[in-house]
């Protein structure tokens, strides 16, 4: 019984750690309300240009009119002279996507009409003027199965609360006693033809516009990564978040990384256009990559050392701290081979980001010949501070060293006293090392935007498990 038992656990364990990696993302998006009133004006003065495009067909018919019969009519070569669309809304719907409302639109056609009627012919121009148009178009969001964002339109519906027509030729006055049946074609028509035109537009102008966004991207020759979706973008009263996967992934050989996601407790604020979380589970995920591809390692070397320095990387500055070192190998040249013994670790709380990483320092002697020779193996432990820097599209970051804790864990010099290398190895760690490190972290990765958004007006806070930056938004 035991081992069925052992094993159902196990089964219940990896399950539960399955459910909770999809159910917290490693970054989070949240657009505000004045982030989607800001998305509401491009789009609005996107269908705007669209609408100002709109073709209308010709059409014709017939009316009965009293004494003269049944009159045939058409009104043909219809040009839309202007579209204005002066006031419109944005809301999320909970559950389904945003809803864009458009009152008090008005638009002016101008055109050709001629009637028929045995002996009576007459043709001319017209003016119509469309007033009162309301639209409203709703926007369901879900995703693609390449993890990007998807819209389709959910729904769409004009109304137009007036038409005037204005008349010109000989027998004008015909159109005064069947203008209602030709007011109620063009309204319907017309009304027609802007839903047409919004679902065009949305999947013409929104939804490639969204394929835009980085679902993957390669970092250096190690890692890549990964931005797709945990789940489709959601929508509440107050804002419309969008969580993905953050995390990176070796591109040699991907593999899960063995910790999860923490839960991100976002904030509500109204301040900015959209707030970012980038929970620490993305950039732990970046320490297991490169750890485990071995490529956090680094080498100091006696040409790395500026001259100006007291403490250069010989033989002949560690020999007050070895003394049998300088008299084994005397005057000679070392180097110093740093890695990481475990994949470093970032905290993040209130204010604070740090890690504490386990570091091996193996120290060489080099020969005439070019050759190195082992002297001795160190394991390092640090307390180490991080500031992370956000650009407009670019996280990035830097390091400061705090206190070292030496021990030995092999020599081929024999014993000697670590605590004496801890002012010596901190110098060539905050002086040689960290530098470089920090060069490359200022590289930084992309943030996943879509293309033409740029960020400004930063604020950064380092929060419980996840950095939150929020930002205004500006497409170019």
């Amino acid at each position: 019984m035991a081992a069925p038992r052992l094993a159902l656990a196990a089964s219940v364990l990896a399950i539960g750690l399955l459910l909770s990696r999809a159910a917290n993302p490693g970054f989070v998006a949240r657009i505000t309300v004045k982030g989607l009133d800001y998305a509401r004006q491009e789009g609005v003065a996107a269908l705007q240009k669209e609408l100002a495009k709109l073709k209308l067909p010709d059409f014709s018919g017939s009316s009965k009119v009293k004494i003269l019969g049944r009159v045939r009519y058409s009104f043909y070569s219809l040009n839309l002279r202007d579209f204005q669309l002066p006031s419109s809304q944005i809301a999320p719907l909970p559950n389904v996507g945003l809803r864009v409302s458009i009152a008090n639109a008005f638009a002016q056609l101008t055109g050709k009409w001629r009637v028929k009627k045995s002996f009576i012919r007459d043709s001319g121009s017209f003016d119509l003027k469309v007033e009162g148009l309301s639209i409203t178009i709703g926007l369901r969001l879900g995703s693609d199965p390449a993890g990007r964002p998807a819209v389709t339109l959910s729904e769409c519906g004009a109304h137009i609360a007036r038409v005037r027509v204005r008349i010109s030729g000989r027998f004008g006055w015909l159109y005064n006693l069947f203008h209602k049946k030709i007011e109620s074609s063009f309204k319907k028509t017309m009304e027609k033809k802007v839903c047409e035109v919004a679902a065009s537009s949305a999947q013409s102008k929104l939804q490639p516009f969204l394929q835009t966004l980085p679902v993957t991207a390669k970092i250096d020759k190690v890692a890549g990564i990964d931005y797709s979706l945990v789940v489709p973008p959601a929508a509440s009263a107050q804002s419309l978040d969008v969580s993905l996967k953050g995390e990176f992934f070796s591109l040699a050989h991907r593999t899960a990384a063995p910790f999860a996601p923490p839960a991100l407790a976002f904030p509500v604020d109204p301040a900015r256009m959209v707030y970012f979380g980038a929970s620490s589970y993305l950039f732990n995920t970046a320490g297991f990559v490169y750890h485990t591809a071995g490529a956090l390692r680094f080498e100091i070397t006696e040409a790395m050392i500026p001259k100006q320095f007291q403490f250069h990387l010989n033989t002949s500055t560690f020999s007050a701290f070895i003394p049998q070192l300088e008299k084994k190998y005397p005057d000679r040249p070392m180097k110093l081979t740093i890695q990481t013994a475990s994949a470093p670790f970032l905290t993040m709380a209130p204010g604070n980001v740090s890690l504490t990483p386990v570091l091996d320092i193996q120290a060489f002697v080099v020969l005439p010949n070019s050759s190195l020779v082992s002297v001795f193996l160190l394991g390092v432990t640090c307390s180490v501070s991080a500031k992370i820097t956000v650009t407009s599209t670019r996280i990035g970051g830097s390091l400061q060293l705090g206190e070292m804790h030496l021990s030995l864990k092999h020599s081929d010099v024999g014993p000697f006293s670590v605590q004496l290398l801890q002012a010596l190895m901190n110098f060539y760690g905050t002086n040689i090392l960290i530098p470089r490190i920090n060069a490359r972290l200022q590289q930084g990765f992309p943030l996943p935007l879509p293309a033409r958004i740029q960020l400004s007006s930063l604020v950064i806070e380092p929060r419980q498990n996840f950095l939150l930056f929020g930002a205004d938004v500006r497409y170019v």
